[in-house]
Protein backbone atom coordinates (compact mmCIF):
# COMPACT_ATOMS: atom_id res chain seq x y z
CA UNK A 1 0.00 0.00 0.00
CA UNK A 2 1.72 3.13 -1.27
CA UNK A 3 1.03 6.24 0.85
CA UNK A 4 1.09 8.46 -2.25
CA UNK A 5 -1.70 6.39 -3.79
CA UNK A 6 -3.71 6.69 -0.56
CA UNK A 7 -3.18 10.48 -0.60
CA UNK A 8 -4.47 10.57 -4.20
CA UNK A 9 -7.55 8.55 -3.18
CA UNK A 10 -8.15 10.89 -0.21
CA UNK A 11 -8.05 13.96 -2.46
CA UNK A 12 -10.12 12.10 -5.04
CA UNK A 13 -12.78 11.71 -2.34
CA UNK A 14 -12.61 15.44 -1.64
CA UNK A 15 -13.12 16.26 -5.31
CA UNK A 16 -15.93 13.69 -5.63
CA UNK A 17 -17.81 15.13 -2.66
CA UNK A 18 -17.31 18.68 -3.93
CA UNK A 19 -18.70 17.76 -7.36
CA UNK A 20 -22.10 16.81 -5.97
CA UNK A 21 -23.52 20.13 -4.65
CA UNK A 22 -22.18 22.20 -7.54
CA UNK A 23 -23.43 19.85 -10.23
CA UNK A 24 -26.80 19.31 -8.52
CA UNK A 25 -27.41 23.04 -7.97
CA UNK A 26 -26.44 23.79 -11.56
CA UNK A 27 -28.65 21.04 -12.95
CA UNK A 28 -31.58 22.49 -10.99
CA UNK A 29 -30.85 25.92 -12.48
CA UNK A 30 -29.97 27.38 -9.11
CA UNK A 31 -27.10 29.74 -8.37
CA UNK A 32 -24.66 28.44 -5.75
CA UNK A 33 -21.42 29.53 -4.14
CA UNK A 34 -18.22 28.75 -6.02
CA UNK A 35 -14.60 29.87 -6.02
CA UNK A 36 -15.43 32.11 -9.00
CA UNK A 37 -18.06 34.20 -7.21
CA UNK A 38 -17.41 37.52 -5.50
CA UNK A 39 -16.49 37.10 -2.71
CA UNK A 40 -15.09 33.62 -3.49
CA UNK A 41 -16.97 30.83 -1.71
CA UNK A 42 -19.64 33.19 -0.39
CA UNK A 43 -21.14 34.97 -3.39
CA UNK A 44 -23.32 33.15 -5.90
CA UNK A 45 -22.22 31.81 -9.28
CA UNK A 46 -24.59 30.98 -12.12
CA UNK A 47 -25.99 27.53 -12.63
CA UNK A 48 -23.82 27.13 -15.75
CA UNK A 49 -20.64 27.93 -13.81
CA UNK A 50 -21.65 25.40 -11.17
CA UNK A 51 -22.29 22.62 -13.70
CA UNK A 52 -18.85 23.23 -15.23
CA UNK A 53 -17.23 23.37 -11.78
CA UNK A 54 -19.01 20.17 -10.74
CA UNK A 55 -17.85 18.40 -13.91
CA UNK A 56 -14.29 19.59 -13.33
CA UNK A 57 -14.38 18.22 -9.77
CA UNK A 58 -15.76 14.89 -11.03
CA UNK A 59 -12.99 14.68 -13.64
CA UNK A 60 -10.34 15.38 -10.99
CA UNK A 61 -11.85 12.70 -8.76
CA UNK A 62 -11.71 10.23 -11.64
CA UNK A 63 -8.09 11.05 -12.42
CA UNK A 64 -6.99 10.78 -8.79
CA UNK A 65 -8.91 7.60 -7.99
CA UNK A 66 -8.96 5.60 -11.19
CA UNK A 67 -5.72 6.65 -12.87
CA UNK A 68 -3.37 6.59 -9.83
CA UNK A 69 -2.25 3.21 -8.57
CA UNK A 70 -4.70 0.31 -8.69
CA UNK A 71 -7.72 1.51 -6.70
CA UNK A 72 -9.82 -1.30 -5.26
CA UNK A 73 -13.01 -0.59 -3.27
CA UNK A 74 -12.59 -4.01 -1.65
CA UNK A 75 -9.23 -2.94 -0.19
CA UNK A 76 -9.90 -1.31 3.19
CA UNK A 77 -7.04 1.17 2.81
CA UNK A 78 -8.14 2.38 -0.62
CA UNK A 79 -11.82 2.65 0.29
CA UNK A 80 -10.97 4.17 3.66
CA UNK A 81 -8.77 6.89 2.15
CA UNK A 82 -11.46 7.76 -0.42
CA UNK A 83 -14.22 7.67 2.21
CA UNK A 84 -12.21 9.85 4.58
CA UNK A 85 -11.80 12.43 1.82
CA UNK A 86 -15.55 12.36 1.16
CA UNK A 87 -16.27 12.73 4.90
CA UNK A 88 -13.83 15.61 5.39
CA UNK A 89 -15.21 17.58 2.44
CA UNK A 90 -18.82 16.81 3.35
CA UNK A 91 -18.37 18.01 6.93
CA UNK A 92 -16.51 21.12 5.80
CA UNK A 93 -19.19 21.95 3.20
CA UNK A 94 -22.02 21.39 5.70
CA UNK A 95 -20.35 23.75 8.16
CA UNK A 96 -19.37 26.39 5.59
CA UNK A 97 -22.58 26.47 3.55
CA UNK A 98 -24.76 25.91 6.62
CA UNK A 99 -23.60 29.26 7.97
CA UNK A 100 -24.55 30.91 4.68
CA UNK A 101 -27.94 29.21 4.35
CA UNK A 102 -29.10 29.03 7.97
CA UNK A 103 -28.25 25.37 8.51
CA UNK A 104 -25.09 25.78 10.57
CA UNK A 105 -24.37 24.04 13.84
CA UNK A 106 -25.76 25.69 16.99
CA UNK A 107 -23.38 28.36 18.22
CA UNK A 108 -21.44 28.41 14.93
Amino acid sequence: MNWMDLAAYFFGGIFAANAVPHYAAGMMGRPFQSPFAKPPGKGLSSSLVNVVWGLFNAAMAYLLVMRVGAFDFRAAGDAGAFGLGVAVMSLFAAHHFGRLHGGGAPGA
